[in-house]
């Protein structure tokens, strides 16, 4: 397995979803990032509800700069959503960080499968073992209208 970088000193991971702002990643999701603008408050609340949930928080202020959530049956699947990382931190590696910790929370569960889509965050995504499908033909999609 690909080895997980560290996050700075200065900023600590946790899957507690209790520590979760939903208003501040409500608020980044909704109109920062290009796959959930004017999500509605209701539906993100709906979706991190089904979701294991994940942050990465300032150690001194514990404010939140970092978000993702994963839908997963705990048993042979697993889609990584909505990771957000607050612009005024990016650069510091904490993005491959955080990814690397939820992969490394994710695998005492024996996953088979670990997904994910972006549009253009691939190269952070492979720092971390994330590949293109080998197959990418056998895969199907049903976008409801």
């Amino acid at each position: 397995m690909t080895q997980t970088p560290e996050l700075p000193d200065s900023y600590e991971f946790s899957a507690d979803t209790a520590r979760v702002d939903v208003d501040r990643v409500h608020g980044w999701l909704s109109t920062d990032a290009y796959w959930a603008i004017d999500r509605p408050r209701e539906q993100h609340e709906r979706a991190m509800a089904s979701s294991i949930n994940f942050g990465v928080y300032e150690r001194t202020s514990g404010e939140q700069v970092a978000y993702a959530r994963v839908v997963t049956d705990q048993a042979l699947f697993a889609w990584l959503a909505d990771v957000y990382v607050d612009p005024s931190v990016r650069g510091k590696g904490i993005g491959t960080a955080f990814v690397g910790r939820i992969r490394d929370h994710l695998k005492p569960y024996g996953l088979r499968r670990f997904l994910l889509a972006t549009h253009d965050a691939q190269q952070v995504y492979e720092k971390v073992g994330f590949r293109p499908l080998d197959r990418p033909e056998r895969w199907m999609i049903h976008l409801f209208e």
